[in-house]
């Protein structure tokens, strides 16, 4: 069977999550993705994606520990951020510094130890980054802060809001699985030659740097200032006439809400000081709802994850050049899972390719 770009092919089996795109459905670990955000912290969410179950009282108390202590930066790798990052962007600085923590000959089958490292570390190499980038001196972590917590404490150098802090933990787990996309898929290809974690999770940051993958939630910004100086309907036609995706709408996978997006429109609203700009926002995701369903019918298009994701980030004053590398901060969780997951049950993969003249 050919299928390009595989789509619709079944590559393997997986527990770890499962996306129902008819009924706008997602599970991590068979568990809905709704009681998931209710029921677990960041986290807790890594312990479910790694471990198969919710972390009781002890195990809960082992993975905090596990990922606080993993949060400091090395010597060597602040020096190599401060040279890469006068050459690179924030995510190819990300992707650099993984790659360079591969210094050991030992690393198959892929180990839990280094997936906890990793997703300890990575904020704090975003952090360290940002603020290097931008002159300010880097921020310690703090020990008595959780990971998203800290997180934000480590980018902007004071303590974020409770509320805050949930709008971007409650972003950080509903982005941390999404199943076979492209850079978990890049991933586990890399894993499944027996090669290692570090190597597996450069290759997925590859991935994600394309603007078709993990791009959007800025994409997002820059549709809403259009909008600013241009009715939706006519910006909508236009997109349309040439070919072109109003960003932050629409889902390969899902065919009717994106039950992402929806949890976080519910966190935004939450939120008790939003600026003007949030309103706009609603009406302007409404707008183009109505227009690109008016315009393009057939399947109805609604506003995806990225969109709300925006939405949040900017209320927190997140920076858009941060966006892709805060995404890659929380999909490590899912590409980590995935890779202890192909190394457990590894057959390489080689599908065959349809020559043509």
């Amino acid at each position: 069977m050919f299928a390009l770009g595989l789509k619709g092919i079944t590559a393997l089996e997986t527990s770890i999550s499962e996306i129902d795109g008819e009924k706008g459905e997602l599970h991590y670990r068979g568990i809905p993705i709704g009681d998931v955000i209710q029921k677990g912290s960041f986290e807790e969410v890594v312990f479910l994606l790694l471990e198969g179950s919710f972390p009781n009282e002890e195990q809960f108390e082992w993975v905090r520990r596990k990922m606080k202590e993993g949060r400091a930066l090395t010597r060597e790798e602040m020096e190599w951020i401060d040279h890469l990052s006068e050459k690179q962007s924030h995510i190819a600085v990300i992707r650099s510094i993984i790659s360079f923590m591969d210094n050991s000959e030992d690393l198959w089958p892929i180990s839990k130890e280094d997936a906890f490292h990793l997703i300890a570390k990575l904020p704090a190499i975003i952090a360290y980054s940002y603020r290097r980038r931008n002159g300010l001196e880097p921020v310690e972590p703090d020990g008595k802060l959780d990971h998203v917590e800290n997180f934000l404490y480590m980018l902007f150098g004071e303590k974020k809001s409770q509320q805050e802090a949930a709008a971007l933990e409650a972003y950080m787990i509903l982005t941390a699985e999404h199943g076979l996309n492209a850079s978990t898929f890049a991933g586990r290809v890399v894993t499944s030659t027996q090669s290692d974690l570090f190597s597996a999770i450069t290759a997925a940051i590859g991935a994600l740097k394309g603007p078709l993958h993990g791009g959007a939630p800025s994409g997002v910004l820059s549709y809403v200032e259009e909008v600013s100086h241009d009715r939706v309907e006519n910006i909508i036609k236009r997109k349309i006439s040439r070919n072109e995706k109003a960003m932050g709408f629409g889902h390969r996978v899902y065919k009717g809400k994106d039950p992402r997006a929806e949890a976080l429109k519910v966190k935004l609203n939450e939120m008790n000081s939003k600026p003007d700009w949030v309103n706009q926002m609603m009406n302007v995701e409404q707008e183009t709802v109505y227009w690109l369903n008016e315009l393009k019918p057939g399947r109805k298009l609604f506003a995806n994850v990225e969109f709300y994701a925006a939405a949040i980030m900017k209320s927190i004053q997140i920076p858009a050049e941060l966006f892709t590398p805060i995404f890659c901060s929380s999909r490590i969780a899912g590409w980590t899972a995935h890779m202890i997951e192909q190394s457990n049950h590894n057959v390489i993969f080689r599908p065959r390719a349809s020559y043509v003249k």
